[in-house]
């Protein structure tokens, strides 16, 4: 098994005169921008990127859906109405159809350009939506082409986790995330295992295919031991260590409700995977304490190696704090 070692060359080594991280690495746990700074942006938008990385995070996560002419493009649903303006489209009424028991706008029935003429929401009804209707929807070539021209300059490395997203049914479709998200890398000289990227996804299968066919690091997504599309897809931890590289674990799977663990971050160490949680939001009742800060500093005592967070600088100052 590969080790996961994304932390290498980000500059986030522990002073020398602070205590040792319980992380995997002994590093200091990196901040991921869930879906960019979505906490204060419309998520995956190339705005919400770049104010996560104004705001200190390390590594910016993308979620990548296939559209009709088989473009990788920066969506959380396959669905459109919920995060972008398509719904007051009237050029696109006609695209409306169920799917998946679901009435709406599907992402593989639009082409790259007609996605691009969309702009994104917010999709949180209790978040600011001032910047509604003012940023496009990216596709994954453009967010590599942004942290490219980020890096050159501010001189540093950003890593990116895409999260491939329903990749056996875009498969099924005939659009397979798969060749395009290796043709990207490459194409960005990110196609190693060195390289500052880890693939993330919810299906055991594309991860196993995407560790045959590609050198990247790979993370298995895990939401609840009960649900069908978030367990593991019933493969115990240590066959999940035979094909990936890391465990992204709903933050309630590593912690009690009395802040002690639930033994996963330790298991999934013993066995060399990373474990990055998901996803702590400024907005919203924390896991454990009174405050996201405490349940911050929990996460972070308990050894992760990496955060998920909606409100990346908040997550970066407590880090910095401790």
């Amino acid at each position: 098994m590969r080790r996961w070692m994304i932390m290498l060359g980000l500059g986030l080594a522990a002073c020398s005169d602070t205590p040792q991280w319980t992380s995997l690495s002994g590093e200091a746990p990196l901040v991921i921008a869930h879906r960019g700074a979505s906490g204060e942006r419309p998520e995956h938008t190339i705005e919400a990127y770049a104010l996560a990385l104004e705001q200190g995070a390390d590594v910016i996560e993308p979620d990548l859906v296939v559209t009709a002419d088989n473009v990788l493009v920066a969506r959380h649903d396959a669905y459109l109405s919920t995060t972008t303006d398509v719904a007051g489209r009237p050029e696109f009424a006609d695209r409306q159809r169920e799917l998946f028991g679901r009435n709406d706008w599907w992402v593989m029935d639009f082409t790259a350009t007609e996605i691009a003429t969309l702009r994104a929401v917010q999709p949180m009804a209790d978040r600011d939506p001032s910047y509604d209707g003012q940023f496009a929807i990216p596709t994954f070539d453009a967010i590599l082409d942004f942290v490219d021209a980020h890096q050159a300059e501010c001189g540093c490395t950003v890593a990116i986790e895409p999260e491939v997203k329903h990749p056996e049914a875009f498969a099924a479709a005939g659009l397979d995330p798969l060749p395009l998200l290796n043709q990207a890398l490459l194409d960005h000289g990110l196609f190693a295992e060195t390289a500052p990227v880890v693939v993330q996804s919810f299906d055991a299968g594309f991860l196993i295919r995407m560790n045959a066919a590609a050198p990247v690091r790979l993370a298995m997504l895990y939401s609840s031991p009960d649900e069908a599309d978030g367990n593991m897809n019933g493969y115990p931890l240590e066959v999940v260590a035979q094909f990936a590289d890391g465990l992204g674990a709903n933050k309630s799977l590593l912690l009690d409700p009395d802040g002690s663990s639930t033994g996963l971050v330790e298991a999934a160490h013993a066995l060399g995977l990373e474990v990055h949680a998901w996803t702590v939001r400024d907005d919203r009742a924390p896991l454990v304490g009174d405050s996201v800060e405490d349940e911050l500093r929990a996460l972070y005592a308990l050894g992760v190696d990496a955060v998920f967070t909606d409100f990346p600088a908040t997550a970066v100052r407590v880090r910095d704090e401790m």
